[in-house]
């Protein structure tokens, strides 16, 4: 074969490779797009219980916003010019928010993330380090997660 036809020939192989990578890169991208609506737009309406007010699906912060809204009533009635949130954010990271403007008119907050780890909860205030918590702050964190379960259970989820 001349060095001509050898060339040619070479080229269609790399013009067909480079269609076949072409497409492939088109597949793995509408996959990924797809993936990621799944991932985060919706939870079918049939996992959620009395439908009131919300469309046929709810997004991810839409259910997080629905048991944060439950979560913030086990810890007793909010004190007016308070804001209280408590949820599960992903599995086994559980966050605690309060704001509040204190007497001389300043806004406070406290947000408190809690790690449920194979070796125990621990627990992150402000963005500062993480610590175990032991005793009494254990055992309260752990009733205050069973109830907030069983009520985003029993109020929201079927």
């Amino acid at each position: 074969m001349s060095a001509e036809k050898l060339l040619k020939k070479r080229e269609k192989q790399l013009a067909k490779a480079e269609r076949k990578a072409q497409k492939q890169h088109e597949k793995a991208q509408k996959k990924a797009l797809k993936m990621k609506a799944q991932k985060v737009h919706h939870v079918p309406r049939d996992r959620v219980a009395n439908h009131r007010g919300y469309t046929n699906r709810l997004t991810y912060d839409e259910l997080v916003n629905a048991e944060s809204a439950i979560g913030r009533t086990i810890f007793g009635p909010i004190p007016e010019g308070h804001q209280r949130e408590f949820f599960e954010y992903r599995k086994n990271v559980w966050i605690w928010h309060e704001s509040f403007v204190n007497p001389q008119g300043v806004m406070e907050d406290m947000t408190v993330r809690y790690e449920v780890r194979p070796n125990g909860v621990y627990k992150r205030p402000g963005g500062g380090n993480y610590r175990k918590i032991e005793g009494v702050e254990l055992d309260n964190f752990r009733k205050a997660a069973r109830v907030y379960l069983e009520l985003i259970k029993t109020k929201l989820y079927s």
